[in-house]
C-alpha cells in the first residue's frame, strides 16, 4: 500500500521552477521578471546576463533551473522553450526600527520575495 503519487502542477509541455525568500521587494523583482516574460530562453538568459539589476543573477539561476528540469525531469526540448509565466509573490517582511528625534520611532521594513518561473514547449511554426 504506498502514497499515491503526487499530480503535476504543470502541463505536460511545462517545467516549474520556484525561488522563495529572495531578499528584495516583489515590486523591483517583478520588473526583472517582466523583462523576460513570454521570451524564448536563450534570449531571456542573455538579458538577464546583461541586466544592470542586482537581482538579475538570482533570477537567472531560476530560470537556469527551469530549464534544467525541463530537460532532465520532463525530456522537453531546451531549443523550443520559452518563458511562458514568471511571477512573484510576497514573503516575510523583517521589521526593523531606527531611533527619531523626540523618543519616536521609524519603522523599517525589509521585504523577502518568492519567484516562479514557468517555461513551456513550444513547437517551431514552419
Amino acid at each position: 500500500m504506498g502514497k499515491k503519487k503526487n499530480p503535476r502542477r504543470c502541463a505536460e509541455n511545462e517545467a516549474m521552477a520556484v525561488n522563495r525568500n529572495m531578499r528584495i521587494s516583489p515590486i523591483k523583482l517583478n520588473e526583472v521578471a517582466a523583462m523576460i516574460r513570454g521570451k524564448k530562453v536563450d534570449r531571456a538568459l542573455a538579458d538577464l546576463t546583461f541586466s544592470r539589476k542586482r537581482i538579475a543573477r538570482e533570477v537567472k539561476k531560476t530560470l537556469e533551473s527551469a530549464i534544467a528540469n525541463a530537460e532532465n525531469n520532463h525530456d522537453l526540448d531546451i531549443d523550443n522553450l520559452i518563458v511562458a509565466e514568471a511571477y512573484v509573490g510576497k514573503r516575510l517582511v523583517m521589521k526593523r526600527w531606527k531611533p527619531r528625534a523626540r523618543g519616536r520611532v521609524g519603522r523599517i521594513l525589509k521585504p523577502f520575495s518568492q519567484l516562479t518561473i514557468v517555461v513551456r514547449e513550444v513547437e517551431e511554426a514552419s
